[in-house]
């Protein structure tokens, strides 16, 4: 009989980061692109890892301060009667202008990615722009770029500022349907640092 307060023993084994690697090398064999996708840490395994595997936010001190910019986007994908209603309307809706306070939340957010990426360094951004604009009929496609002179990119800060934009449209808009979706967010381009990424492709 099973005694009251026992706890069930996990089925999933505890493995070290050693291990973890070790297996995901099996499925993902080892190469030039896998290792730009793992960032692997010769020292460490990990660079967000120290060598006791504690997390820890990578050192940037040696680097050198270049201009870094970077630009997200996401797509905000309407049901075609909401898209229609809210062009009608001039972007607005009962909560108040859509494009307009879904650019202040996401510059909002840029500003304060840090806070909400643990291991993203504190920057003090020097310009961040929203382009809003239907791509097609139904889709919204926000862009967010963000530029800073320091010793590590602001990648983040463009992906966090286009994902908080379109979820803001998503929550003016929910009053005319639930069945609003937010997809595709990605980075389109990133220059400033080690890798140079073009139309959403590492530049070799």
């Amino acid at each position: 009989m099973k005694k009251a307060g026992s706890k069930k023993k996990s089925s999933f084994p505890r493995l070290s980061t050693a291990e973890l690697v070790k297996r995901e090398s099996s499925v993902f064999p080892p190469g030039a692109a896998n290792a730009r996708l793992l960032r692997v840490d010769k020292k460490s395994g990990f660079t967000h890892l120290d060598h006791a595997n504690r997390p820890r936010m990578v050192d940037v001190g040696a680097k050198a301060v270049s201009a870094r910019t970077a630009t997200a986007q996401a797509i905000v994908r309407f049901p075609p009667a909401v898209a229609r209603a809210l062009k009608r309307d001039g972007m607005r809706a009962k909560k108040g202008p859509v494009i307009d306070t879904a650019i202040v939340a996401g510059t909002m957010a840029v500003k304060r990615t840090h806070e909400l990426i643990p291991f993203c360094h504190p920057l003090a951004s020097e310009r961040c722009e929203f382009t809003v604009e239907f791509a097609t009929p139904n889709e919204l496609a926000i862009q967010c770029e963000v530029a800073v002179s320091h010793k590590t990119g602001v990648e983040m800060e463009a992906l966090t500022g286009a994902t908080v934009a379109a979820l803001t449209v998503y929550d003016m808009c929910k009053a005319l349907s639930h069945e609003i979706v937010v997809a595709d967010i990605r980075l389109l381009d990133k220059s400033g640092g080690k890798r140079r990424v073009r139309g959403g492709k590492i530049e070799s």
